[in-house]
């Protein structure tokens, strides 16, 4: 059990974030349905499957990189510190996007994440390959959130 509990803990942290945004947001979310979106759009139910797997995937990722700290702790702690910036910035995206409806800032702030998903994979490398390869499909869906984002941006002026 010892050896389980930051993978535990982790994934919940992971989960928790992504949680705590869907509530926040599920006054807002009926937005998606009501706007245009551009071409291969998923319809909205699709979103929540697929950022579950990614928190999850996130948790284990972290997780990973935490327990084999050792191998370089500099870049572990970078890492780590990076990738917790990048959850409040996954975090806040959903409220800029549905609550405050900001599509433009809101896809400015993607690219932020962007750029912190990249970090994160660049430190995490250092320490577990594993951790970073985790880190790909994150990467990936937020390239698409950012292509969906901005085509939103420019449909919807």
């Amino acid at each position: 059990m010892k050896k389980l509990k930051p993978y535990i803990i982790s994934v919940l942290i992971a989960l928790f974030v992504g949680g705590l945004s869907a509530f926040v947001t599920k006054d807002s979310m009926d937005i998606y349905s009501q706007i245009k979106t551009p071409p291969l759009s998923p319809p909205g139910f699709i979103f929540p499957i697929v950022w579950g797997i990614l928190f999850f995937l996130m948790g284990i990722s972290s997780a990973l990189v935490y327990t084999k700290r050792n191998i370089n702790p500099p870049a572990a702690s970078l890492g780590l510190k990076v990738y917790a910036i990048s959850l409040i910035v996954n975090f806040f995206w959903s409220i800029i996007f549905f609550n405050f409806r900001a599509y433009l800032f809101s896809f400015i702030w993607l690219l932020l994440l962007w750029v912190l998903i990249i970090l994160t994979i660049s430190y995490y490398k250092k320490v577990c390959s594993l951790a970073a390869y985790l880190q790909i499909p994150y990467f990936l869906w937020v390239t698409f959130a950012a292509y969906l984002n901005l085509g939103i941006f420019i449909l919807n002026r």
